[in-house]
C-alpha cells in the first residue's frame, strides 16, 4: 500500500507531470516570471468560474484578507466580525492593521459563523464581517448578507477552505462561494484544494470601483506607475503559480467529486458509531471537504490519534486553540468572549486523510485502523 498521508501531492501532480513541466519550462525559457500572460489568462478562467466580475491575484490568502480591508479604508478601533475556530489568519490580519477582532461563535453542526450571534455582536462601530466557510462547508450567507444589508455593512468571505463550493439560497439561486459577499478572499497553498506549488492568493469582487482600489492597493497603492494615491503593499501571483493553477482549474470540480467520494465512504463507515459525529452537509451549502472532520463524543482524542499513528494513518486537528484564547490577542480581551461551542469544538474535532488521489485500499486501512480504536 501507498504511504497514507494527509495531502498526497506527488501522486496529484505525476497525473499532471507532462502539462506541468512544460508550462514551467515555457516560463524559464520567455522569462516573464512577474505579470506574465498567463496571470491574465487564470484571472478570466478562475473569473468564468466563479460567475464573478473580477478576480485579483495576490501573493498568498493572508494578503487578500489584509489587501480586502485595506482597500475598504477602514479606520484604527473599527470593528470586525469574525469566527474564532478558523485559521489564525482570519483575525490576525484584523489585529494588524489596528482593527478590533469581535469573535463570535459558530454554529456546532456546520463549524461557520452562527448568523445570529452575528446579529448581536453588530454595535455602531462594526465595519465588516468576515464569515469563514471552514473545512470546505458553506457559512449560512443568505442571512448574513441580509444583516449586512440591514446595518450596511461589507461582508468578506474568507473562502480559503472552500474554493468550488456552492452556496444555495432559498429561492434555488446558486452561487459559488466567495462570490456571495462583497469582496471573496482565497489562499492557493499547495495543499488547498485548488493549490500551487508555492504561496498564491485572489480576491473576488463584483463591484468595479472596489476591484480598482483592490488592484491598487495590492501593487504598492499606485494608480499609474510611480503614482501612488493611497498606502499599499506589494502582493502579486508570480506567473509560474498562474501556470499550474490554470492546469488544475478545470480540473477543480473533478477534484472536488474525488475528496466527496472519499467523504461519502467515511461518513457510510462511523455514521453508525455513536462514538463519531460525522460532518453536516447543510441543505444551502455543496461541501467540497477541504478537511474531514470528525466531533468526537466521549472518545479520548490524543488515544485515537496515537492509535491511529500506529497504524500508519495520520490525523490532525484543526484547530486545538481558537484565535480568543491565542495570548496574541489577549490585549483585545480574546478570552472574554463566551463562545461555548467554539470551546467545545476544540477539545472534540480531529481531521482524518483526505485527497484526490486516496485510493481504496488506503481508504478501507484507514477506516478499519478508526474502528478498531473502539474495540
Amino acid at each position: 500500500m501507498v504511504p497514507i498521508q494527509m495531502v498526497d501531492l506527488k501522486r496529484q501532480y505525476l497525473k499532471i507531470k507532462p502539462q506541468v513541466d512544460q508550462a514551467i519550462l515555457e516560463v524559464l525559457e520567455n522569462t516573464a516570471f512577474i505579470n506574465g500572460k498567463p496571470v491574465q489568462q487564470f484571472s478570466a478562467a478562475l473569473q468564468q468560474y466563479l460567475d464573478i466580475k473580477h478576480v485579483i491575484p495576490c501573493a498568498n490568502g493572508t494578503d487578500a484578507l489584509q489587501i480586502a480591508m485595506m482597500a475598504l479604508d477602514l479606520q484604527p478601533g473599527d470593528e470586525v466580525i469574525t469566527p474564532s475556530f478558523t485559521f489564525i489568519a482570519t483575525a490576525e490580519v484584523i489585529a494588524l492593521l489596528r482593527l478590533k477582532p469581535i469573535f463570535v461563535d459558530v454554529d456546532p453542526k456546520t463549524f461557520c459563523l452562527d448568523p445570529v450571534a452575528v446579529e448581536k455582536a453588530i454595535t455602531p462601530r462594526t465595519k465588516a464581517i468576515v464569515p469563514v466557510h471552514l473545512y470546505g462547508h458553506s457559512a449560512d450567507m443568505e442571512p448574513i448578507m441580509a444583516i449586512a444589508a440591514k446595518h450596511n455593512i461589507t461582508v468578506i468571505e474568507d473562502n480559503a477552505q472552500a474554493i468550488g463550493g456552492t452556496y444555495t439560497f432559498k429561492d434555488g439561486t446558486k452561487k459559488k462561494t466567495g462570490a456571495i459577499g462583497h469582496i471573496g478572499c482565497t489562499s492557493f497553498f499547495p495543499s488547498k484544494n485548488l493549490g500551487g506549488y508555492g504561496d498564491g492568493g485572489a480576491l473576488f469582487t463584483n463591484d468595479d470601483a472596489l476591484a480598482a482600489k483592490i488592484r491598487m492597493v495590492a501593487n504598492h497603492g499606485q494608480s499609474a506607475r510611480y503614482y501612488h494615491d493611497v498606502v499599499g503593499v506589494n502582493s502579486r501571483l508570480d506567473t509560474l503559480q498562474a501556470v499550474i493553477l490554470n492546469i488544475k482549474l478545470p480540473l477543480l470540480d473533478e477534484y472536488i467529486h474525488a475528496r466527496r467520494r472519499v467523504a461519502a465512504a467515511y461518513n457510510e463507515a462511523f455514521s453508525v458509531h455513536p462514538e463519531f459525529t460525522v460532518p453536516y452537509e447543510a441543505p444551502y451549502s455543496y461541501h467540497v471537504y477541504h478537511q474531514y472532520t470528525l466531533q468526537l463524543n466521549g472518545i479520548d482524542r490524543d488515544a485515537l490519534i496515537a492509535h491511529l499513528q500506529q497504524q500508519q494513518v495520520p490525523a490532525m486537528i484543526y484547530y486545538p486553540v481558537p484565535a480568543h484564547r491565542q495570548k496574541m490577542f489577549a490585549a483585545f480581551g480574546g478570552a472574554s468572549f463566551d463562545l461555548p461551542a467554539t470551546d467545545a469544538l476544540t477539545h472534540q474535532v480531529v481531521s482524518l486523510p483526505i485527497h484526490t488521489e486516496m485510493d481504496k485500499e488506503q481508504l478501507a486501512h484507514i477506516i478499519k485502523a478508526v474502528k478498531s480504536f473502539l474495540q
